[in-house]
């Protein structure tokens, strides 16, 4: 993969393929500004050596039209507060203007282009629109590793048009997932948890000639537990997923499901409350939690853990009756010794809101190429960089 740090960049337009896909409240403030921060230094870096960066991303689901509150001016407004220099919104992201104003740039100047999902061609990884983006710079850095797993325009098909390198956190995020496959501190303990097995199970498979022990949570486990002929009362599950897993390797010594769980008669916590073993749930219960057996048992795992990879809550922690297994968990591995890496949307609300954030050694940007890239799947636009 080439990197930007082996590049002259002085005096030239980088373009580069941030991910400011942040959640907005209702009035169009950002809610969490964790992947803004996170690419900062690759736009600090380039400042620093009298590059002209030339910044783009997408927001939401515009359905490839033009929509106001997915607009990018919030986080220009958010990237100048953490830059300390001011970022200039440009209308659109392609067409005449924009190409006249990135040539007009002086080294040292910042022009965020405006939602790339504004236009269809962006998700349809078209080849014209790539061609567009690509005259707007002469160097391309990709710093979006959380949509390394999208075949899109301005990930992939960009790289055929112009000089392309990865930037200093896609080349951080890739370098820490590959140690944690190839050459990780033993013991690994690899903590999974979240509703869909069906989007980890290769993940676990994967990690299964890896890691030391395997620790399954979340709604994800209620699947396993059935597989197994276990009572879950009317928990979430993936009955589609049964029958492979019923086939995968869950008597494997490494795996470690709950022994006993928290249970109620609906997810708001109003009603009953109750620690149930594993396979004593009643008809009308749902498992919402890890118990405390479990925690006890996951935590002293993870205390004895060199590498630690989490993914995906244990519960429903959303809801202040089931959250303590997720918290215990969040606790145990922010106050572990160990190398610790954690990535999944929820996770990372969850440590976010505990005020955790900073304790983990690394937190990845990516949910599903986070996941993709553990289950040992090629993602496009990394493959794109290594041509």
């Amino acid at each position: 993969m080439k990197l930007i740090k082996d590049v002259d960049v002085q005096n030239k337009r980088v373009l580069v393929r941030a991910d400011f896909n942040v959640d907005l409240d209702e009035q169009g403030k950002i809610i969490d500004d964790f992947r803004i921060r996170a690419v900062v230094p690759t736009i600090e870096y380039l400042i620093k050596n009298n590059a002209k960066v030339i910044l783009m991303s997408h927001l939401g689901e515009s359905q490839g039209k033009k929509d106001e509150k997915l607009s990018l001016g919030s986080v220009g407004e958010k990237l100048a507060e953490y830059l300390n220099c001011p970022v200039a919104k440009a209308d659109d992201c392609i067409g005449e203007e924009i190409k006249k104003q990135t040539h007009e740039m002086k080294a040292g100047e910042i022009i965020l282009l405006e939602n790339l999902r504004f236009h269809q061609e962006e998700k349809e990884n078209d080849e014209n629109f790539a061609k567009e983006l690509s005259k707007l710079g002469d160097i391309y850095v990709n710093d979006a590793f959380s949509v390394c797993h999208r075949l899109h325009a301005s990930v992939v098909a960009i790289t055929k048009y112009i000089p392309s390198y990865a930037g200093l956190l896609l080349e951080k995020e890739v370098a820490v997932l590959k140690k944690a496959l190839e050459n990780p501190e033993h013991p690994l303990a690899v903590v999974i948890g979240g509703a869909k097995i069906s989007t980890k199970i290769k993940v676990i498979a994967n990690f299964l000639d890896i890691a030391d022990n395997i620790l399954l949570g979340g709604a994800l486990a209620n699947t396993v537990l059935h597989a197994k002929c276990l009572a879950i009362g009317k928990s979430l599950i993936e009955e589609e997923m049964v029958a492979e897993i019923k086939n995968f390797e869950i008597t494997n010594t490494k795996i470690h499901i709950p022994v006993d769980t928290i249970v109620s008669t609906d997810t708001t916590g109003q009603g009953e409350v109750r620690i149930a073993p594993v396979g004593k749930t009643k008809e009308d219960e749902l498992i919402l939690d890890i118990g405390p057996e479990t925690k006890e048992l996951f935590v002293r795992i993870i205390k004895n853990a060199e590498t630690i990879v989490w993914n995906g809550p244990m519960g429903l922690f959303e809801k202040e009756n089931f959250a303590h297994g997720s918290k215990a968990i969040a606790k145990a591995i922010a106050e572990s010794s160990a190398y610790t890496i954690v990535g999944g949307g929820e996770t990372i609300c969850l440590i976010n809101e505990l005020g955790l954030i900073d304790k983990f050694s690394h937190v990845s940007t990516g949910g599903g190429a986070m996941l993709k890239f553990l289950a040992g799947e090629k993602l496009p636009g990394i493959t794109a960089l290594e041509t």
